[in-house]
């Protein structure tokens, strides 16, 4: 490689304008039933009215319609039984919208075709990074038919655009053509005048704020409050908005350029999978747990060649007729031992009705973390004697259900009785929040600080004496104080510090006391003493 050198004086090489290309699936919902039942746009079942529908407190409500549904009337969020009143003879299904995220999910992947990156625009629409790739189609306008003709082909429904902004963008393929294109050095505001305050993808109690203001058109909003003085007013109105989607002004930046907007890329996961297709259907536990000790093999073998280990495994049994049966469960520490990961299922399958026979079974490793092969090792030593913590919590929960066994893991807080909190054993790890440098905590803390009676020489000194559960100790050694201010956060204003000590009485038994409040803080009377834990 010959390194290249430019002449003195010449400028560096400009950075391409930025471009976003957005892909509004506006039948996406309806596109993935009328896939899933084989049917061709406007033909079979998709040719009547039909509304997928979810259930809700006050009853069923539209959450899509096809083309002959939304010509009746059935627009989405409307209730079922307005919509039956006007056409009686739509016909509902169950919406899914769980289902629907996924598949926009693999859509958000399988069009990085057109670009290095994509990213989600929930719940319809896909953004895909195009700068600087255009000239590979022959052009933005190319690029666009080619994308057009690829989801037409798919059998989805689709509106695109390219702008320098991801707004910009998704206000033109909501709002704007079919197929539309803002170039870089066109004007985004006298552009996007005519289109209307929805563009800017805001709540809809601000849309209706804006629309009893006269805002109708994004042009009201550049012509009017394009000016400081103009922005200042809007900005008045809105100032307790932080979110995005709840303040004009943020979106409207956004979508011309002025504030950048983050956007997450879509990353592909490598799921661990492993199967086997029997060629003959099996009825037999027996039969079923060999295949299940050769399945957690094979994942263990799966994992270890990523260097992961599984903290939630999927074991799917199709039977002859059809029916599918799952079963899963969850690890309190990542793991590729093949036995326990066995042991654990076999638990969860003795209810499990075979019927005519099982002819595939199916593991899927659908959540791994990092794990070394010397930490594999020693749990597998570990749990070899029986000793492995993370194995008896396993036991536990498949025994017991996830909610039955909770662990403490630390939380960011100096105060002591708020340095611990619970949660449930199968839970994952809360982030970090810091390394706190405390001093030596004793063994025992009780569960609730104990009043305690206390001798001193003066107000703000040492402890001689103090009287717990009835009993006088004499002190005979001291250390600290170490002081331990309130969490102003979550205190009144009236808290007092604490002045914890270590002590040691004339029986040799050590105590953990501290002394609430200093003389003279304007907090309150005399001080207070309390006993809340025994050292070793």
């Amino acid at each position: 490689m010959t390194d290249t050198v430019s002449p003195p004086g010449a400028s560096p090489p400009a950075t391409p304008p930025r471009r976003i290309l957005s892909a509004w699936l506006h039948q996406l919902a309806v596109d993935r039933w009328r896939l899933s039942e084989g049917c061709a746009p406007g033909e079979g079942a998709d040719a009547a009215p039909l509304a997928l529908i979810t259930d809700t407190a006050h009853g069923p409500r539209i959450h899509a319609a096809n083309r002959a549904g939304i010509a009746t009337g059935a627009q989405a969020g409307a209730m079922l039984a307005d919509v039956r009143a006007l056409c009686p003879d739509i016909a509902v299904r169950p919406s899914d919208p769980a289902g629907d995220l996924k598949f926009l999910e693999h859509i958000a992947l399988w069009a990085r075709r057109w670009g290095p990156w994509s990213a989600l625009d929930a719940p319809d629409a896909v953004l895909v990074d195009v700068t600087a790739v255009a000239h590979l189609f022959g052009g933005e306008a190319k690029l666009l038919a080619d994308a057009h003709d690829r989801f037409i082909r798919r059998g989805l429904a689709v509106r695109l655009a390219i702008a320098p902004t991801a707004g910009a963008a998704w206000a033109l393929s909501h709002y704007g053509p079919e197929r539309a294109i803002l170039a870089p050095d066109d004007d985004a505001a006298a552009r996007l005048a005519d289109l209307p305050v929805a563009a800017l993808r805001l709540d809809g109690d601000v849309l209706l704020v804006l629309r009893r203001l006269g805002l109708k058109r994004l042009g009201d909003l550049t012509e009017r409050f394009g000016e400081p003085r103009g922005r200042d007013a809007l900005q008045r109105r809105f100032r307790n908005r932080k979110s995005p989607a709840a303040n004009p002004l943020i979106r409207l930046d956004q979508l011309l350029g002025c504030v950048p907007e983050p956007l997450l890329p879509v990353l592909p996961q490598q799921v661990p999978l492993v199967q086997r297709r029997l060629m003959e259907p099996i009825r037999h536990r027996s039969l079923l747990d060999t295949v299940l000790g050769d399945l957690a093999a094979d994942m263990a073998r799966a994992l270890e060649g990523s260097g992961q280990g599984a903290r939630r495994l999927e074991l799917g049994l199709w039977r002859v007729d059809g029916e599918v049966i799952v079963r899963q469960v969850e690890l309190a520490a990542a793991t590729r031992d093949p036995a326990h990961i066995a042991q654990l299922f076999a638990e969860r399958l003795d209810d499990v009705d075979a019927g005519f026979g099982i002819e595939t079974v199916r593991l899927r490793a659908s959540w791994a973390e990092p794990l070394a092969l010397m930490q594999r090792d020693f749990e597998a030593a570990a749990e070899a004697h029986g000793t492995s913590l993370a194995a008896f919590v396993d036991r536990l929960t498949v025994r017991l259900g996830p909610k039955a066994v909770r662990r403490p893991v630390l939380h960011a807080s100096h105060v002591p009785e708020r340095a611990q909190r619970w949660q449930e054993a199968l839970a994952p790890e809360p982030p970090s929040q810091g390394e706190l440098a405390f001093h030596a905590r004793p063994l025992k803390l009780l569960d609730r600080a104990e009043r305690i009676a206390v001798l001193y020489a003066t107000p703000d000194g040492y402890p001689k004496a103090f009287r717990w559960r009835g009993a006088v100790h004499e002190v005979v050694r001291v250390e600290g104080p170490e002081r331990i201010a309130p969490e102003w956060w979550r205190e009144r204003g009236g808290a007092r510090l604490r002045d914890y000590y270590r002590i040691e009485d004339d029986a040799g038994r050590r105590y953990w006391i501290y002394r609430q409040g200093i003389i003279g803080d304007g907090r309150g009377g005399m001080p207070d003493w309390y006993l809340q834990g025994l050292c070793a």
